[in-house]
């Protein structure tokens, strides 16, 4: 991105069953895992929304999603600047799958004059993007994307770009994902994607698949001399972005991880770096048996066995689907804050089997902050990167 605008990080907002907060989401990621289900807890949507009539007009996924931007917003300060100039780019990977669920007992129970007039707008993938544009007074381009695992990440590599090349100044980027319903919790456990054993492990050797969970992460993204000159808290710069696709398989990743290898490279030369230049990965690392390995190949190749250090943060966060990528970049920018990168939680047991690269076990680990490499790679073979660095 040297011959463009660059790209601030000046606000961040975070709502996981980790913490909400920036402060509280940073203490989970160095804390064990919560036991059980990974759901938000004691999450009331009314103080972010005009009225209550509002909060109940969206699905959750929707509500978490205002709640980050509303705490991202907040932590920015004040984005003194053209409203059409000011933009939402979000992701989700599913949408209003409750509000869905719930009104076809409806229908099934009640009749259909009795579905809710609401239903479409709530369960829309794109009613979050659409609802923080109005909450905001946020004229300018809103988008939101639905690539899967992938599209919290692709968000804020979109984001930055259209303020790169000048279409906008501000953006309020990220993504939300509230799918442990019924249908949808059946639907992934009869695929054999969730844990058995009820804990997240990622690159373990006994790692049996993902733990599912909800939530939102938001960062607000400006163009790097209006955030300067505002005197603006920035948390670090987007130095590049990237998105590819495997083209193989709906679930399974290419052979060899060759698709995410490809992405690390396109985001790394996006960013006019080497990689050489890169200090941390936070990597995709969803604790199922063929992603892990997929990811830690891909790793090998671009990096060798001694390169720069990897951790997974959804060992204790579980995987958010399409709000994993945006709660990964804010884990990204509070280890360059805090210059401590958080272990791979669950991880007990090397697995012989998995290309050799350095994981973070055990306990944090101190680091000189430099361009760091978040990875989403999504169902349908969506591939995001984005590299970051310390402000």
């Amino acid at each position: 991105m040297s011959d463009s605008r660059r790209v601030a990080v000046v606000g961040l907002g975070v709502i996981s069953c980790a913490g909400t907060g920036i402060d509280d989401f940073w203490q989970g990621l160095n804390s064990e895992p919560p036991e059980g289900e990974r759901r938000v807890t004691d999450f009331d949507p009314a103080p972010y929304y005009d009225n209550p009539k509002e909060a109940r007009r969206a699905d959750r996924s929707t509500q978490l999603g205002m709640a980050s931007a509303a705490h991202a917003i907040a932590d920015a300060g004040d984005l003194a600047t053209d409203p059409d100039r000011c933009g939402v780019i979000y992701g989700t990977g599913v949408g209003g799958l409750q509000t869905f669920e719930d009104q076809v007992l409806v229908l099934d129970r009640k009749g259909a004059r009795r579905v809710s007039p609401f239903m479409v707008p709530m369960m829309m993938p794109n009613a979050p993007g659409a609802a923080i544009s109005m909450r905001f007074g946020l004229a300018g381009p809103c988008e939101v994307l639905t690539t899967a695992c992938a599209a919290g990440t692709h968000a804020v590599g979109y984001a930055a770009r259209l303020i790169r090349t000048g279409v906008a100044d501000v953006i309020v980027a990220g993504g939300c994902e509230s799918v442990m319903t019924p249908v949808g919790t059946a639907g992934f456990v009869n695929m054999t994607a969730l844990s058995t054993s009820g804990v997240s492990m990622p690159f373990d050797k006994n790692r049996d698949g993902f733990m599912m969970t909800e939530g939102a992460a938001t960062l607000i993204l400006e163009e790097w001399e209006s955030a300067v000159s505002r005197g603006a808290k920035i948390y670090g710069e987007v130095l590049g972005t990237a998105s590819n696709a495997d083209a193989h398989h709906i679930t399974a990743p290419a052979p060899g991880g060759a698709g995410a290898l490809r992405c690390m490279q396109l985001a790394i030369e996006d960013a006019g770096l080497t990689p050489d230049d890169i200090a941390h990965v936070n990597a995709h690392g969803t604790s199922t048996p063929l992603n892990d390995a997929a990811e830690a190949e891909a790793l090998n190749k671009l990096f060798g066995p001694n390169g720069p250090l990897v951790t997974s943060t959804k060992g204790v966060t579980g995987h958010a689907l399409g709000a994993a990528g945006a709660l990964e970049a804010i884990a990204v920018l509070l280890s360059m804050q805090h210059r401590k990168i958080p272990p791979t939680a669950g991880w007990t047991t090397p697995d012989p089997e998995l290309a050799e690269f350095r994981l973070v076990t055990g306990q944090a680990a101190d680091w000189e902050p430099g361009p760091s490499l978040s990875n989403s790679f999504g169902f349908g073979g969506h591939n995001g990167c984005i590299v970051l660095g310390p402000a």
